[in-house]
């Protein structure tokens, strides 16, 4: 990771902080993000049990954890959150909530929270911060959980995508490089479950005006990378589409 130090949290924009792992041994590396407002401060996909100490060490670089008002959960997944109870304790306040998609809330409960969840389509897919800021949600059925949802802030012009435009790679760098298209294919091949969907799902964010993604693995993508990125993901063949040799399905 040129000229970044991934072993601290690393500041992406004024009120956005990388505070993820990265797994120097794996070609999957996930990312954390801390969001700061005036009077909240907001942890998106938390992480792992195994990466809790080395999330929390870069949370702490940049707040006190117990300033953190809102655990923001794309999709229920160990990788994405099954560090989530140990999280609540340390953050240690009643007045937590844990933000989800109501479809997916049913399942989270199973890692054991106690937290208050807010279900984000009940509220017309937002969450209003104390300060006045608005994060914008959209259901991504089937990309690739059935419970995924991306978060856009339009206040930094910013999409948090979850596992969309992830990544694998094990000479991986925060920032996308050269060879961020051929890391994001394989991801994608390899976890998603129709070119169709992805198509439309592709079809719908380009709407937004985005100038950073924020996956929860691969690297960010900015400027003109994010134009490339999306019509890569239009074009990829994955999932039912490309399935060779499975014989149950022969």
């Amino acid at each position: 990771m040129s000229e970044l130090d991934s072993n601290n949290a690393i500041t992406i924009l004024r009120d956005i902080f990388w505070v993820g792992f990265h797994d120097k041994e794996s070609d999957l590396h996930c990312n954390s993000y801390i969001l700061r407002d005036d009077h909240d401060v907001v942890l998106i996909d938390p992480g792992s049990i195994p990466h809790f100490s080395t999330v929390m060490r870069k949370v702490i670089d940049v707040v006190d954890p117990r300033e953190i008002t809102k655990i923001i959960v794309t999709h229920q997944d160990p990788d994405v959150c099954g560090n989530l109870p140990i999280v609540e304790s340390l953050i240690d306040r009643k007045d937590l909530e844990v933000v989800v998609h109501s479809s997916c809330s049913r399942l989270i409960r199973h890692y054991g929270i106690s937290s208050n969840i807010y279900e984000v389509d009940k509220h017309d897919d937002k969450l209003e911060l104390k300060g006045g800021r608005v994060l914008d949600f959209f259901h991504t059925p089937y990309l690739h959980s059935p419970f995924a949802m991306i978060i856009y802030d339009s206040k930094t012009k910013t999409v948090f995508t979850s596992d969309i435009f992830g990544g694998l790679s094990k000479s991986w760098s925060l920032f996308a490089d050269e060879g961020f298209l051929e890391s994001m294919e394989a991801w994608h091949q390899l976890v998603m479950p129709s070119s169709e969907i992805l198509k439309k799902c592709m079809n719908g964010i380009e709407r937004l005006e985005i100038e950073h993604i924020l996956p929860q693995h691969g690297s960010i993508i900015e400027g003109d990378n994010i134009k490339k990125a999306i019509e890569c993901l239009k074009a990829l063949e994955c999932g039912v589409e490309s399935i060779k040799g499975a014989t149950l399905y022969e």
